[in-house]
């Protein structure tokens, strides 16, 4: 039984990084505590972007040291009001049908994200995957130091993690899929015997045109089972 892997911002939602930090940020124990974390992450914004375009890992662990002081149960609560409020209602609408798809054919779902977990447990419980991959926020007394844990999913090490997930159940990565829609992700399709750019940005759209990659779209059609 091959794996199926799902990048998830921009892949399965409409959303990015960016989205439910800013949620997180926004909803601090003051308005006054809101602002200022808002404020801090907008100076830190040219630092991000440029991080954004060189090194996607330099990226998450930047943007992510903007939850430092943010409690486990906090996440957890918010993570599940995001789920209702922001994820659920911007899933494409072919994604669910896709992961059925793949179900249906036999295959273990896999997420693997640059998102945290805590973000991404009630979308994989609601679409079904089997496992996530995906960053984890350092906790010490109840509260995020504003690190995360090791190894940081990004970019090439997105595909080495597959490499040792597939190893792990006997899997054999040239009969599985890889599902993405971001030129940073061009290591986890490549690593697959059946990568899928999913609305892919320019340049993946061009590499997929080159390799004869499938391009699937499925935000303006339903994928059948």
């Amino acid at each position: 039984m091959p794996t199926a892997y799902f990048d998830v911002d921009g892949t399965l939602v409409k959303t990015n990084l960016l989205h439910p930090t800013v949620m997180v940020l926004a909803n601090q124990a003051t308005p006054q505590q809101s602002l200022t974390r808002i404020g801090r992450a907008l100076l830190d914004g040219p630092r991000m972007a440029w991080a954004e375009r060189s090194d996607r890992r330099k990226f998450n662990e930047m943007l992510f040291m903007h939850y430092k002081g943010v409690t486990a149960d906090r996440m957890a609560i918010l993570s599940e009001e995001m789920f209702e409020s922001m994820l659920k209602p911007r899933l494409f609408k072919g994604s669910v049908d896709l992961v059925q798809k793949c179900k249906d054919a036999g295959q273990r779902v896999v997420f693997i994200t640059g998102n945290l977990d805590t973000i991404i447990a009630p979308l994989a419980r609601f679409l079904g995957a089997d496992h996530v991959i995906s960053n984890r926020l350092e906790f010490k007394a109840g509260r995020a130091t504003g690190k995360l844990m090791r190894p940081v999913v990004a970019g090439p090490t997105k595909a080495r993690l597959m490499v040792e997930d597939a190893r792990s159940v006997g899997h054999d990565l040239a009969h599985c899929h890889a599902y993405s829609d971001s030129y940073s992700d061009v290591p986890m399709l490549s690593v697959v015997g059946h990568p899928n750019c999913v609305h892919p940005d320019k340049q993946l759209a061009s590499l997929a045109v080159a390799y004869n990659w499938p391009i699937l779209d499925v935000d303006t059609v339903r994928i059948s089972p």
